[in-house]
């Protein structure tokens, strides 16, 4: 009797709540038995989902994060622990709510910062590849979803990231709060390799990698740390690496100089161990580009001295040589190379049958959709080494000539922002390192196929967009910087009064 009062009260007091779960208790009861243990999960999750949902909606920077966090460890995540969807779809379901949070509250969030030239380019990207879904180019039929499944990585994700970051990113404090977790995030990951080299290889990462021929090179193996594969591991470092340079030359905040200044010297470390050359290319490409954008005749003979002393040394001495890594990475300048000349066969091999498909062979196309007896089923089984060679095949000549161009325009109006359009020294600091980083992952993916794996779509395609936004940041960055240093200041001045107090 005690026990019926118990659940009569509860029911009284929550209502309709009650009844809820008792409901979903007996449908995920009823699926468990009719669908299994998946279709169970499933029910019993709704709850949890209404709540995380509940705090996204009221925390929208919450869900920001939870977006940056999970294209930065989604990788790590799916190496150790199953999840039964697509990653892709997650990263897309939280920009696309986090975009349509943004529409529902208007006023606070600056949507004309999103009007440049780089949302037009990537609305003609993306144009073009809608247009490709009318590529038939194999003589096996159009597939929506096919199509679907690569031109939101190839393109949708591109403009999400612009409009996401533009949106989201719009204040001096949310800025520098965006680069310090990226500067924690490249932490864990020089962190993490560092645990691998010295300690070991989590049981999930040894599978990986002795299912991976192409991270032991000269048998030294390549260490990937918490990304896809060491390629991208070590091209995403050397792209931080440059941009916490270029940032602990250019803020003023000590605190902030100090500690990028020390994330980058951390990523240089960890780009090392990926034992990928064309991390060392991109890395001395990222600087060059930020001496270009400087404009300071001192740190241009400066940083250019050197730059050059450094080539020097790698190029034509044997200083290092002792290290593996640094061997490997001095083959990034040798002609000879046999990798490079596999390389340079496969193109070959391609550009034969590409004459025939000048749009490509279709966004979404893999080896298994194409019929054996297929021409260009041998396309689709030449390994593509490089994003932009994965993207030639896709769309073809016409294709690529779109992505470059679009790409290009990008590049050089982010250039024009930089030099032009911002006046404050340390505000211009962080868009050059922000272009530098777009520019390097670029020459990246042109080499190896790592420009549309996570993260580097959002931060680098976002950290672009938020290089067309600094122009409209400026007024208050003025006033945040002013500030900061009045506290760095009023911190000195105490510093420095207890100091002569424990003379006396």
């Amino acid at each position: 009797m005690t026990s019926t009062n118990t659940i009569r009260n509860y029911s009284k007091e929550n209502g309709g709540r009650a009844v809820m779960l008792l409901l979903l208790f007996f449908l995920a009861i009823y699926n468990f038995i009719a669908s299994g243990y998946s279709a169970f999960v499933t029910v019993i999750s709704i709850p949890a989902l209404l709540m995380v949902g509940y705090v996204f909606f009221k925390s929208k920077t919450t869900l920001f994060y939870t977006l940056f966090s999970i294209n930065f460890f989604i990788m790590f995540i799916t190496r150790h622990f199953y999840i039964p969807v697509p990653v892709s779809m997650v990263n897309e379901m939280l920009e696309l709510l986090l975009l349509a949070l943004a529409l529902l509250d208007v006023s606070k969030y600056r949507f004309s910062d999103t009007l440049n030239v780089m949302l037009l380019m990537l609305m003609i990207w993306m144009v073009f590849c809608c247009i490709e879904i009318f590529n038939d180019a194999c003589g096996i039929g159009i597939d929506v979803y096919r199509w679907y499944t690569g031109a939101r990585l190839m393109s949708f994700q591109l403009l999400y990231a612009h409009l996401v970051m533009t949106i989201y990113v719009n204040s001096p404090s949310k800025l520098i709060r965006l680069l310090v977790v990226w500067a924690c995030f490249i932490v864990f990951a020089a962190f993490w390799v560092w645990k691998q080299r010295n300690i070991g290889l989590t049981n999930a990462e040894k599978s990986f990698i002795y299912n991976s021929p192409a991270h032991f090179m000269g048998g030294k193996l390549r260490y990937m740390s918490c990304f896809s594969d060491a390629a991208n591991f070590g091209i995403h470092l050397a792209a931080a690496a440059v941009v916490f340079i270029v940032l602990s030359i250019y803020l003023r905040i000590t605190r902030l100089r100090l500690f990028f200044l020390a994330v980058s010297l951390l990523a240089i470390y960890a780009f090392f161990q990926s034992g990928t050359r064309t991390a060392m290319v991109c890395f001395i490409a990222g600087l060059f580009i930020f001496l270009v954008l400087c404009k300071s005749r001192k740190i241009m003979i400066g940083a250019g001295a050197m730059f050059a002393i450094f080539l020097y040394i790698l190029i034509f001495t044997n200083i290092g040589n002792g290290n593996a890594q640094i061997r490997r990475m001095r083959t990034a300048f040798d002609k000879e190379d046999a990798s490079m000349g596999v390389r340079d066969m496969n193109k070959e091999t391609l550009r034969k049958y590409m004459v025939d498909a000048p749009w490509g062979v279709g966004i979404g196309l893999e080896n298994a959709d194409v019929p054996a007896y297929n021409k260009f089923r041998l396309i689709t089984q030449v390994p593509p080494d490089s994003e932009y060679v994965y993207i030639w095949v896709r769309t073809g000549e016409v294709g690529l000539t779109v992505f470059i161009i679009t790409t290009v325009i990008m590049f050089i109006g982010a250039c024009i922002t930089v030099l032009v359009r911002i006046r404050n020294n340390s505000l211009r600091g962080v868009g050059i390192a922000l272009t530098a980083a777009f520019f390097t992952i670029h020459l990246g993916g042109y080499a190896n196929q790592i420009l549309m794996q996570f993260p580097n779509v959002l931060i680098f395609y976002g950290g672009l967009a938020i290089v067309y936004a600094l122009p409209s940041m400026e007024e208050e960055w003025n006033t945040w910087e002013a500030e900061e240093l009045a506290k760095q200041e009023e911190r000195k001045r105490l510093r420095l009064e207890k100091k002569r107090a424990s003379r006396v």
